[in-house]
């Protein structure tokens, strides 16, 4: 996706409060069930899940806390979570993804994840972000709207891939194939990396990098051509990448 497609789905998303409600009845038996019917009808585009003497609802903030107060005679007490407030962009469905995504880890809408990737815990990948197949983003990486990773990167714990979504005009970062990114390295927007380069633990990269090329410092610098012997591309451990 280009800037101005993201942003025009930002736009015109409805913006929405998803929330998940734990209701304590004080009613029994018939008066429950009743209570729970009643629950149903105030919120027809929830999910309510009726467990006896308590509800489980899942929806949007507002309808739920309307349904709340009208019930509230019926209700013991009640717990509302929200896990965002006038969010634009649902987290992507992993379920189906032929790739391994460890707990905690952050995925937007509208990302593409490469064949046998693997996303660590806490990696957050923001919108229009493109993994290539057998890629790792380790723990804690930020990959920003647009950027892209090819195949066969490892792109280290706590590294950020500065993301474009505005302005418009700013080219995406992109990582190109068999690249490997060190911790808490910084990549700042519109850079290129070259096939094969290495990125050193905490350099921040603030122009484009040629192919095969050993990056280190702030601001980094390139200090060697890597040989392709030197490369990291074998040192990607494929049974990490096995489903």
């Amino acid at each position: 996706m280009d800037s101005r497609a993201i942003i025009e789905h930002i736009r015109k998303a409805k913006k929405v409060t998803p929330c998940k409600a734990y209701i304590q009845w004080n009613e029994t038996g018939q008066s429950k069930k009743r209570a729970v019917l009643l629950l149903r009808e105030a919120l027809p585009e929830c999910r309510v899940f009726d467990c006896g003497s308590a509800a489980v609802v899942f929806g949007e903030y507002s309808e739920i806390e309307e349904a709340l107060s009208r019930l509230s005679s019926s209700i013991q007490y009640s717990e509302v979570e929200a896990s965002a407030r006038n969010s634009a962009l649902p987290l992507l469905d992993i379920k189906k993804l032929n790739a391994r995504i460890e707990p905690g880890a952050i995925i937007r809408e509208y990302v593409s994840v490469g064949e046998h990737a693997v996303i660590m815990m806490g990696a957050i990948i923001n919108i229009g972000a493109v993994i290539g197949a057998r890629s790792m983003i380790d723990m804690g990486a930020v990959l920003g709207g647009r950027a892209v990773v090819g195949r066969d990167c490892h792109i280290g714990a706590g590294a950020v891939l500065a993301g474009v979504i505005e302005p418009e005009s700013a080219c995406p970062v992109i990582v190109e194939d068999e690249v490997f990114v060190g911790a808490n390295a910084v990549v700042i927007e519109g850079c290129r990396i070259g096939k094969g380069s290495v990125i050193g633990a905490g350099t921040v990269v603030t122009g484009d990098i040629p192919p095969h090329s050993l990056v280190v410092g702030v601001p980094g610098r390139i200090v060697k051509t890597l040989r392709r012997d030197e490369t990291v591309a074998k040192d990607i451990i494929r049974e990490l990448r096995e489903l």
